[in-house]
């Protein structure tokens, strides 16, 4: 699996992975109606233009089977709300289900880390929803539970939950551990 910074010609990938693990982590979550009404065409122009006005600042990785397709990707920058001890953002981090579990998530993780410590980002925090299983996965790296809001999603308001990682080095190192654990 190859971790590489997104160019402006992955926001067609990045959209249709954006979707279909929509479609499949929330599904039973989020009402179905919702979830099948998502396209990736109207997803790619807001790619587009992310990749294109904020590249620099809020970097994009994307993770591409040996195929040469889009199967996940990671999206970083400067913590948008100023209410938290972070700096830095991880906004989004999607995988097809066929591809989760195989530590695609770590390495677009370690990539965006880099890249945070690069700018000069200490610390990140990441939102999840509180029914979504992966929030076990930002659990085992022992963040802090930094609060939690409601939020609306089709008419419907869940519980989403804001994890901070004080120290983005140890959070890395948490990473290389778990990965070389994991072999």
């Amino acid at each position: 699996m190859e971790i590489r910074k997104a160019t402006l010609q992955d926001a067609e990938g990045i959209a249709k992975v954006h979707v279909k693990s929509w479609q499949e982590t929330y599904q039973g979550i989020v009402s179905q109606e919702y979830l099948d009404s998502l396209k990736s065409e109207d997803r790619q122009p807001l790619w587009e233009k992310s990749l294109t006005q904020t590249a620099e600042t809020s970097p994009v990785f994307v993770a591409v089977n040996p195929g040469g397709e889009i199967v996940g990707f990671a999206s970083f920058g400067k913590e948008r709300t100023g209410k938290f001890e972070a700096d830095g953002e991880l906004y989004a981090i999607y995988i097809l289900k066929k591809y989760q579990r195989e530590r695609t998530g770590t390495k677009l993780l370690q990539a965006g880390l880099e890249e945070l410590s690069r700018q000069k980002y200490d610390s990140m925090l990441v939102w999840v929803l509180e029914d979504n299983e992966s929030r076990k996965f930002y659990e085992s790296l022992h963040p802090v539970n930094a609060g939690e809001e409601v939020v609306e999603i089709a008419g419907q308001e869940y519980t989403e939950l804001a994890y901070v990682w004080n120290n983005l080095k140890l959070l890395n190192q948490s990473l290389a551990e778990k990965q070389s654990g994991d072999r």
